[in-house]
């Protein structure tokens, strides 16, 4: 019993470190001093661009910008405005992909007191996605911008140039950036870029991304930062994340800089919701609180940061920030290894090689074991995984991350007790294998049987005779120890997340003689170096689970816990304790998922997601009712029924690679987007692709069965169509006026263009759409009508 309150008592002081940490601070009211930061000042400007959504080139954005001009204005800041056609070329796509639209950069400067200094961005932009007010992507950093620039033009004037540049056409694929660092004069005059983004509507502002060789950079966020959450592994994993954002274009441009963003409350990513009402407050204060010191800094400081090697760094607590070299690191795991070595001498349990070597098994079983489990949990939740399918998840994300902590906890705490535990091979074995067999009730899933096989192998091997507590901790540290040791070898940057929790197990060993000292003062001082440390850990597993909808990669963080928690979680003496406490907690976890697969989640603050459009083929003349989004909501189904036709399948690759909802519809006048291939005096090839009037989208595949070559955009040379048959993809918005596509050819060919042109609105001459309930609501272009088609032109 006293074990258990034992347990408890460390995993609700972890839990409360946790919340604590993950908080963001309160909102700092309009009345705050001049140079202070307000999020209610900065509210105020975000209730005013965000009333309707504002995609590039609508009316709507029309009027965020022309109130953006009147706020710099009003500030001192001289706005000007850059308008122009921009183009950018998709660097993670695996054939030519390039994005443009029709921008307008907001751009106001705060001169400082050297011009030729190298000057600061602060970048962040104002368009929205179709459908969301987008009060949070991006006006949230918008508003921010305009109230830290106030806040230091009250301050005085700066030793170098402020500039804030609100970018158009974020959401059209960067190029607002992308035309400000390509052609704009201010662009070489740049020295550093800070853009604050936003991929939710709330939580905590992380600071995920920098230059290359950050380390003084990394010094500078550590003096500024207030109470961050940023760590080396941030910057490692969104460099390998399939996401760009404006800042992207800033590091093409050799720039560098910090990278801000909050990711809580994704449900009212690009959705209906993001509305100023249900914007957490605190995460615009948390932007200011972060940006406006980093910023301040760098424009009344004498130098900007140079280059040096990227650095090892994370948050600790509160506004710590703790960085060194990655040579470092070596130093840290002698430390843990030291403490290990001492704590396995105070309780003689050098010598139980064998009971080291459960342990050992113990750990790897306890992690393989979680992961199963989890992976498990997410398909008895029913949610597949998908940006559309995991909205369900979304709408109850404080829901399933219970559960999952809840099964991690579980998993740790069975794997411990069966180790102090005889003839516990089956018990080992068939818990995870259940899973793994679970998983394909619900089809097929290798995955699921590969984790759960896994788990059940490493448990008929680690377990059968219950072993010395002591000795067992120890080999869960020694695995712990490796573990680090390949990190530090393989990816150094990311080593600390092992190394740190690992040090402080190990000097918990240390004082406590591996758990077996008797001194209450030593076992005290142990239990809040735990409770801290497992704090920490599960704010970085939160941090990973609102960033990655990849459940199963949680079991690195159940495993980093169980170092911590492995003590507490053993039975005092061998042969010893049942596991009821466990096998509880994964009932709940489990029975959480199972509520989210039988209960509809949906709310008028939750609504269901619609996609539909009124598709018609420009070439052919057929028309469908379209529902794109790949769940069909019950108001979906009543758009496709409307008119008659049997329900099937439709597929339009260029719009998404998977069939789609669709039933036979009644034609309507819906023009396609005008095509025309000539040539000019000099030789050349051109194409002019113009949208049906309207349009908000145009988009073209395109390809070749002929050797080309001089390809460009606008006159703008790019790579593409040099390569025949290769598909070479245009996504434009806002463009009316069309683009121009040059080429030169050797002789005769022909060139393939696939189109899809969209326009908001349900067409006029179809039956109108049902009305939605509050539980229901539209998504980015719903409700519009859609032109495609495939068009063959031959010289």
């Amino acid at each position: 019993m006293m074990k258990t309150l034992n347990l408890a008592i460390i995993l609700a002081g972890a839990l409360a470190v946790a919340w604590w940490s993950s908080r963001s601070p309160e909102p700092v009211a309009a009345t705050a001093p001049a140079s202070a930061y307000s999020a209610a000042r900065a509210m105020a400007d975000d209730q005013v661009m965000s009333k309707a959504p504002h995609p590039v080139g609508s009316t709507a954005n029309f009027a965020v910008r022309d109130h953006l001009v009147a706020r710099m204005t009003a500030i001192g800041l001289n706005p000007k405005i850059q308008h122009e056609v921009a183009f950018r070329k998709v660097g993670r796509a695996k054939t030519p992909v390039y994005e443009g639209a029709t921008i307008e950069n907001v751009i106001g400067v705060i001169p400082g007191a050297d011009a030729a200094a190298p000057a600061v961005l602060l970048m962040a932009h104002y368009d929205s996605v179709p459908g969301s007010p987008g009060a949070a992507d991006d006006l949230t950093g918008v508003s921010a911008g305009l109230e830290i620039m106030r806040a230091l033009k009250a301050q005085g004037r700066p030793k170098r140039d402020v500039i804030l540049l609100a970018t158009d056409g974020e959401e059209a694929g960067m190029v607002g950036a992308a035309g400000f660092f390509q052609d704009h004069p201010l662009s070489p005059h740049v020295g550093f870029v800070i853009n604050m983004e936003s991929r939710g509507g709330g939580g905590k502002v992380q600071m995920f991304q920098t230059g290359h060789e950050n380390g003084r950079v990394i010094d500078l966020f550590a003096k500024t930062a207030s109470r961050p959450s940023s760590s080396s592994l941030s910057v490692f994993l969104y460099e390998l994340l399939p996401n760009d954002t404006d800042f992207t274009a800033s590091l093409a441009a050799g720039k560098p800089g910090l990278n801000y963003a909050f990711i809580g409350r994704q449900f009212d990513y690009h959705s209906a919701t993001s509305t100023s009402a249900v914007l957490d407050a605190r995460s615009l204060q948390h932007m200011g609180d972060q940006v406006l010191p980093v910023t301040r800094a760098l424009a009344f400081g004498d130098a900007l940061p140079g280059r040096a090697p990227n650095a090892v760094y994370a948050q600790t607590l509160g506004s710590a920030v703790l960085a060194y070299p990655p040579t470092f690191g070596w130093a840290v795991l002698a430390l843990a290894a030291a403490l290990l070595g001492i704590g396995m001498w105070r309780a003689g349990a050098a010598a139980r090689g064998l009971d080291l070597l459960r342990g050992i098994g113990a750990g790897l079983y306890g992690a393989v074991a979680a992961a199963a489990l989890f992976h498990f949990a997410r398909r008895l939740s029913g949610v597949a995984t998908g940006y559309f399918e995991q909205r369900r998840l979304l709408a109850q994300i404080d829901r399933w991350e219970l559960a999952l902590l809840l099964i991690g906890l579980g998993a740790v705490i069975y794997a411990a007790t069966l180790a102090g535990r005889d003839k516990s091979r089956s018990s080992a074995a068939v818990l995870p294998l259940a899973a793994g067999l679970g998983g394909s009730l619900f089809g097929f899933d290798l995955l699921g049987l590969e984790l759960g096989a896994g788990a059940a192998v490493l448990g008929l091997m680690a377990f059968g005779r219950a072993t010395v507590p002591a000795a067992n901790w120890a080999g869960v540290l020694i695995l712990g120890l490796l573990a680090a040791l390949g990190l530090q070898i393989a990816v150094p940057l990311v080593g600390f997340l092992v190394a740190w929790p690992l040090t402080i197990a190990a000097g918990c060993a240390a004082l406590t003689g591996l758990g077996t000292a008797k001194s209450g003062l030593l076992r005290l001082f142990a239990w809040g170096l735990t409770i801290l440390t497992l704090g920490w850990v599960l704010t970085f597993g939160h941090a990973v689970f609102i960033g990655l909808d990849v459940a199963e990669v949680l079991a690195v963080f159940a495993w980093l816990s169980a170092l911590l928690l492995w003590p507490a979680a053993t039975p005092s003496k061998p042969g010893t304790g049942l596991p009821k406490k466990a096998l509880a907690l994964l009932a709940v976890g489990l029975g959480l998922a199972l509520f989210i697969r039988m209960v509809p989640p949906w709310s008028p603050r939750y609504p269901e997601l619609t996609l539909v459009t009124y598709a018609q083929d420009g070439e052919r003349g057929g028309a469908h009712r379209l529902s794109i989004a790949p769940d069909l909501a019950p108001w979906a189904q009543k758009v496709l029924a409307a008119d008659g036709g049997k329900r099937g399948e439709l597929s339009i690759p260029i719009l998404t690679d998977r069939a789609m909802d669709a039933t036979p519809a009644p034609p309507i006048i819906a023009p396609a987007p005008g095509l025309t291939l000539s040539r000019s005096a000099d030789g050349s090839l051109q194409l002019l692709a113009v949208p049906p009037p309207g349009a908000h989208t145009l988009d073209l595949d395109l390809s070749t069965d002929a050797k080309l070559s001089d390809a460009s955009l606008n006159g703008r040379p790019v790579p593409m169509l040099d390569k025949p048959g290769e598909l070479t993809r245009l996504r434009l918005k806002a463009v009316p006026q069309g683009v121009t596509i040059g080429f030169r050819a050797t002789g005769p060919g022909a060139l393939t263009v696939a189109y899809q042109a969209i326009t908001p609105g349900w067409p006029a001459d179809a039956k109108p759409l049902p009305p939605r309930d509050a539980k229901t609501m539209a998504f980015d272009l719903s409700d519009s009508r859609l032109v495609y088609g495939t068009r063959v032109m031959r010289w």
